[in-house]
């Protein structure tokens, strides 16, 4: 099974990416995470955002693998502890599908996007910093697969 994290923003700083594959290196062939890097709609003065957002959807509904489970990462999502995903990951691999996270921009998903997902899942009420989505996202993954796995890591 394949994890896809199809995320807006680009060019991240180095900690980003290192604090990323530092836990998506630890997954093995059985359940890879892999990064999606969209390019973040045109923002500024005078722009469009709900055009920007327009456009980010498009693109991220491009990159969604054909027959993933679509799960948004969003606000009004639910809330899941670590052993709450971990029940989610065994039900992913029972179903024999790829999983694709979405995570949006600046303002968010686009409704196409939140509306287009099977699952919606809240990390938290808080907002927190697009890049550090990233980390928590791929560590919380490597915890809940190290619960199934009976792996020491969660203890």
């Amino acid at each position: 099974m394949r994890i896809h994290l199809i995320a807006v923003g680009q060019r991240m700083p180095a900690w980003v990416e290192q604090g990323y594959q530092e836990y998506a290196k630890r997954m093995n062939v059985e359940c890879q995470v892999q990064m999606v890097e969209l390019a973040a709609g045109k923002r500024g003065k005078g722009m469009d955002v709900e055009r920007a957002m327009r456009d980010e959807g498009k693109r991220m509904q491009q990159a969604i693998p054909k027959g993933a489970l679509v799960i948004a990462l969003d606000l009004r999502g639910k809330p899941w502890d670590t052993q709450e995903l971990s029940t989610q990951m065994r039900d992913w691999f029972s179903m024999g599908r790829d999983v694709a996270l979405l995570i949006g921009g600046p303002e968010g998903l686009a409704d196409e996007c939140y509306q287009l997902a099977e699952r919606k899942w809240s990390l938290s009420r808080l907002t927190l910093p697009h890049p550090m989505v990233r980390i928590l996202v791929a560590e919380q993954l490597y915890r809940a697969w190290s619960i199934l796995k009976n792996h020491p890591y969660h203890r």
